[in-house]
């Protein structure tokens, strides 16, 4: 692992964002494009390209993410870099580890059963922490870990989501 000072990183960012609010505002965005299968497409996220296809449960051919897997991905990568930039911040060393995992009914985004929701019905994160920490420390990292962690908040908190179609 690389040495890095997390907390003398975060520092003049922190001072430039309390000086100027309007600096800490961003916009991230992503972007699907059609592929020759219809049953794939890719998202660029402006700094990396990613393949995605329908589940093989939907009819995809099953040999690369599908957009529940990189839901569920984006949590707990937010969620293990959170807690880890929360450890680092707190100088506690230790181990930690996430795993995510959600239960949907295919049926809902088959369109076969109305009463069936579509989308994950139940998310669970399980965030793993090995090392000497005290009950404060244990509940101080998790408060702080839930807090900040984006994808977290957004899945807890959603926000409204405006849409736009447009035909040509």
């Amino acid at each position: 692992m690389t040495d890095v000072n997390l907390r003398a990183e975060q520092e003049p960012l922190k001072e430039r964002y309390d000086e100027h609010p309007e600096d800490a505002r961003i916009t991230l965005t992503a972007t699907g494009d059609e592929r020759d299968d219809v049953r794939s497409c890719s998202v660029d996220i402006g700094r990396a390209i990613y393949e995605a296809e329908l589940h093989e449960g939907a009819g995809g051919p099953g040999t690369a993410a599908c957009s529940g897997d990189l839901l569920l991905g984006a949590l707990a990568a937010c969620s293990q870099l959170t807690a880890q930039a929360v450890a680092e911040n707190f100088g506690v060393d230790a181990d930690i580890g996430v795993e995510v995992g959600g239960d949907l009914d295919l049926r809902g985004t088959m369109g076969l059963d109305d009463d069936v929701p579509v989308g994950f019905e139940d998310i669970r994160l399980d965030v793993t922490v090995d090392g000497d920490l005290d009950e404060e420390t244990r509940a101080a990292l998790r408060k702080y870990t839930e807090k900040y962690c984006v994808v977290y908040q957004t899945l807890e908190n959603p926000p409204e989501v405006d849409t736009d179609w447009s035909f040509e």
